[in-house]
């Protein structure tokens, strides 16, 4: 038997209540929403409950801050659309606030952004206007920020597309094993298999997995512990390049280096490629095309085929 949820339409769900959880999730508290909103936190309650009652459904983790649940992040999403939608319309009718600038999220991996994906957004036409809120997040989890609708679009390594999005491929980034010469001479000196466990390495952050997965492909159970966490993708080349460990280097960021002497790479033929997919939400939104075909380009210009 279906529940009365299931029977709720999209005419049911009254945009001043989507529109206040989404103000909720985006403040990060009911206090924080009300003020943004010029009502009163008893009315952000009442609305965010009316909503749960009205789907069945707790949509709210009243963490602080405040985190949607799996069907919140639905309605986020639906929110950020519609408010995507109101928007171009506007635009193109020549109504109040056409003239401001047209925002764009997207998530992207700190690779991408440090070689390619910087040059998409140059090639951008004047028209329409638009300016960019881009979210830095490693390319496995880039799906995640476009599912909870926290962005518009992404740049990922899944070509699983996301509930209502699209995807396109973008190409392939290269991975070299590289190290600084006199690091790979003490550490590195033999085949990458027998050495590559008890060499110092480069890791991104906590998360960052792609050492270890090199590691294994070598039949290790990962990299050495003894390794150094650099967060950012220019300070994670350096830190190759200064000797402080070994590293999975983007092939852009490694050819220049390379050629300069202060990179080998210690296993040329274990090169590895991670392929990207860009995902938007299914709009017809003439801000997500422009911007999309112009990342497509840049991608086919950059990446591997």
């Amino acid at each position: 038997m279906k529940t009365a949820a299931a029977h709720v339409a999209f005419a049911d769900l009254p945009l001043d209540q989507v529109r206040t959880l989404l103000a909720v999730v985006d403040e990060g508290t009911f206090d924080a929403a009300a003020a943004a909103l010029h009502v009163t936190p008893s009315a952000v309650s009442q609305r965010v409950k009316a909503l749960e009652q009205r789907t069945g459904r707790v949509l709210l983790l009243r963490t602080k801050p405040v985190r949607p649940t799996d069907s919140g992040a639905v309605l986020v999403r639906l929110a950020r659309q519609v408010a995507r939608l109101k928007r171009d319309a506007y635009a193109e009718l020549g109504l109040s606030g056409a003239g401001e600038p047209t925002r764009v999220s997207v998530a992207v991996n700190a690779d991408s952004l440090a070689t390619w994906f910087l040059g998409a957004l140059t090639r951008m036409p004047r028209e329409p206007r638009l300016c960019f809120e881009l979210r830095r997040e490693d390319e496995d989890h880039t799906a995640t920020l476009l599912r909870e609708g926290v962005v518009m679009a992404a740049v990922t390594s899944s070509p699983d597309p996301v509930p209502g999005c699209a995807v396109r491929y973008l190409g392939r980034m290269r991975y070299l094993p590289c190290a600084e010469p006199d690091f790979a001479a003490r550490h590195l000196d033999g085949p990458a298999r027998e050495v590559i466990a008890g060499a110092p390495v480069v890791v991104f952050d906590r998360r960052d997995d792609f050492q270890d997965g090199f590691a294994r492909r070598l039949g290790h159970t990962g990299a050495s512990p003894v390794r150094n966490l650099v967060p950012t993708s220019e300070g994670f080349v350096e830190a190759v390049a200064a000797g402080l460990g070994w590293g999975m280097v983007p092939e852009p960021q490694a050819v220049p280096l390379l050629r300069a002497g202060r990179l080998v790479e210690f296993a040329p033929d274990l090169a590895v490629d991670v392929p990207l997919y860009w995902q938007q939400w299914k709009l017809d939104s003439p801000a997500l095309a422009t911007v999309a075909d112009a990342v497509v380009t840049a991608a086919q210009e950059s990446l591997r085929g």
